[in-house]
């Protein structure tokens, strides 16, 4: 029933508790989820639990934020997402939280990578998943330079969105989908939740990102896929349906999202 479409099971502290993982997911009728690579490095583990069970899939990409890894080329991306069971980019996207010293204009690298993936997912016709932090008008506009949104493109999704109404609504525009995280479920993230009221409901996704950001009641916590109906449950509130219409509607967008590519 539902998807958590973006979390990281390789990561030491769930991977190690994959059989009680998948054991939970089952008790709480979360059927699938999508495993996302953050370096070249750790992708040939996040594929291999995309080929060890059938209900993951995984992505190939370079996080924005990670900084002293493999730099991705658009053959080292492309390549890769031709493998089974990888069925899109990312998570790319730009992230200007932790500068360190240095200036937005030091973060041409950011900006490159990113484009790097956007061009790779055009030629392999799979969706980006997007990260943007403190950075959305230059998310937004290398998109935009880059052919998105202009009655083609990639598409993809925005994860654990945390940005403002303009920005979701020119996400929409551009034919992204959006995905709330268990930050939703947070006491401060009224303005947050006034947003995902707004998201159509066709235009929705659920999401963990685990193993971080577990929803109420798990709050500090380590978070993992079982949770994710949380943050459907807080959808449910917002959109005045019950939590399983909104786990129908949000794996219903994931298959459309990824029409063509599941397998």
């Amino acid at each position: 029933m539902y998807t958590d479409s973006h979390c990281h099971l390789n990561f030491p502290e769930l991977i190690a508790q994959i059989a009680d993982i998948r054991a939970a997911m089952a008790q709480a009728q979360v059927t699938r989820a999508l495993c996302i690579a953050t370096t070249l490095e750790a992708f040939p583990q996040v594929h291999g639990l995309a080929l060890d069970y059938p209900n993951f899939w995984a992505t190939v990409g370079v996080h924005p934020d990670s900084e002293d890894v493999a730099e991705p080329s658009f053959d080292d991306l492309v390549q890769r997402a031709a493998l089974p069971r990888v069925v899109a980019i990312g998570e790319t996207g730009l992230d200007y939280y932790r500068l360190n010293g240095r200036s937005v204009a030091d973060m041409e690298w950011q900006r490159e990578r990113f484009r790097v993936h956007i061009r790779a997912a055009r030629a392999t016709a799979k969706p980006l998943v997007i990260h943007t932090r403190s950075a959305s008008d230059d998310t937004l506009a290398i998109l935009r330079e880059e052919g998105e949104g202009a009655g083609g493109g990639a598409g993809g999704v925005f994860h654990c969105f945390t940005e403002s109404r303009m920005v979701a609504t020119a996400a929409l525009d551009m034919g992204f989908y959006i995905s709330f995280s268990g930050i939703l479920t947070f006491k401060t993230a009224q303005d947050l939740r006034d947003v995902a009221a707004l998201v159509p409901m066709d235009r929705l996704l659920i999401e963990t990102d685990s193993p971080y950001l577990a929803p109420v009641p798990y709050r500090g916590k380590t978070n993992n896929p079982s949770y994710v109906p949380w943050v459907a449950r807080q959808l449910a509130e917002l959109k005045g349906c019950s939590p399983e219409a909104i786990g129908e509607q949000t794996s219903r967008n994931f298959d459309a999202l990824f029409a063509g590519v599941l397998m």
